[in-house]
This record gives C-alpha cells, sequence and structure tokens, in this order.
C-alpha cells in the first residue's frame, strides 16, 4: 500500500495557472481543470471577496488575525504578501490533492507559483497567461473593480510578465475558446487522457 501511495504520488503533477491580475487565468483555469476532471487547490487571503468571487470555491476568505494563527501553526506550504493582503496555501491541502489524485491546479502570482516550483520541482508545470496592459485594465474594470485596485494591479504588471521567461509554458489568451484548446493539448502531453482528438 505503501508503495502504491508513493508511486502515485511520484506521478502526480500540480499545473499552476499564472500571469498578471485581467490576464484571464482563472477563466481559463476552471475550463481546463473542468476538462480534465483536476482537483482545484484553494488558496487562502485575507483580502475582501471580489465581485462574483465564491468563499470557498475561489479563495478562502479569512481574517487577518486567522491568516496569522495559522501562520504561526506552521500550516501553509507558501505564504506572500501582496499589497498589505497575505495568500497562502495549506501544505495538507496539496498533499492531499496529491495522495488521491494524478493532478491538481492551482491559481498563483508570481512569487507563490516561484514557491511551489523550489519544493516540488518538476512536479510542477507553470502555465504562463498574458494580454498587453490595456486589455488587462478593460478586464479588471468590467469585472466592477474599484479604480485604487486596479491601478495597484498594473503596477505589479511588468514585474508578472518578466516571469512569462522562467515559466514552462505561456499563453496569449484573447479567446477563452482557444487558449482552453491550446492548454488543454499541451496538458494532454503530461496526463496522456485521451482527450484529444490527433487526426
Amino acid at each position: 500500500m505503501l508503495v502504491r501511495l508513493y508511486e502515485k504520488r511520484a506521478a502526480s503533477q500540480i499545473f499552476i495557472f499564472t500571469g498578471p491580475d485581467g490576464s484571464g487565468r482563472k477563466s481559463v483555469a476552471e475550463a481546463v481543470g473542468q476538462t480534465f476532471g483536476m482537483e482545484k487547490i484553494v488558496s487562502f487571503v485575507t483580502r475582501p471577496p471580489r465581485p462574483g468571487e465564491v468563499n470557498g470555491q475561489d479563495y478562502c476568505f479569512i481574517s487577518h488575525e486567522t491568516y496569522r494563527t495559522m501562520e504561526r501553526q506552521g500550516e501553509f506550504l507558501e505564504s506572500v504578501e501582496i499589497d498589505g493582503q497575505h495568500y497562502g496555501i495549506r501544505s495538507l491541502d496539496v498533499e492531499s490533492k496529491l495522495s488521491q489524485h494524478d493532478c491538481a491546479y492551482v491559481i498563483l502570482n508570481r512569487e507563490g507559483a516561484s514557491i511551489l516550483k523550489k519544493i516540488y520541482g518538476e512536479k510542477v508545470v507553470r502555465l504562463f497567461l498574458y494580454v498587453d496592459r490595456r486589455t488587462a485594465e478593460e478586464r479588471q474594470f468590467n469585472l466592477g473593480l474599484a479604480n485604487e485596485v486596479i491601478a495597484k494591479h498594473l503596477s505589479h504588471y511588468d514585474e508578472e510578465m518578466a516571469y512569462r521567461s522562467v515559466c514552462e509554458h505561456a499563453f496569449e489568451n484573447y479567446d477563452l475558446g482557444q487558449t482552453t484548446f491550446e492548454i488543454t493539448n499541451t496538458l494532454e502531453q503530461y496526463l496522456q487522457r485521451g482527450l484529444v482528438d490527433k487526426d
């Protein structure tokens, strides 16, 4: 039983969807995740929910006090602070997904992606999504985000874009269907699910 568990975990992979805010990483990640039946690793965050976000599905929204308590107890595998808000992934959530499934996905910024890559090495495949700055701004505006929030996100745009060069794969995302198709083809090479028609 221990050997089987180890073999399954050895073959498990974490697909990280990353890129600037407004790149559409969430929409693409959910579409690809649904296609492959992948489990999502949900991050914990101290910021309030944005329009349309669901607690426990998009993020686990918690208070700063609760976050600090969890951090002191060593629950987080990775923890970063961005614009005064804390984001983290629990070790327990990652390990449980990898022990029960051959793959899982998570949506992270470059800091979080780098931490997981350092910890899990070749098990981690980073999928970088991007659009031009103006499109990223328009998408966030259309989501109903406050101007000051959008401005903060855009202040990180160039830093996030620079991360593209070190990711395993990068995709320009102006069309959800096309990008989902391209990433599905890419992930099929890793997962061998027979979902892509090669004829």
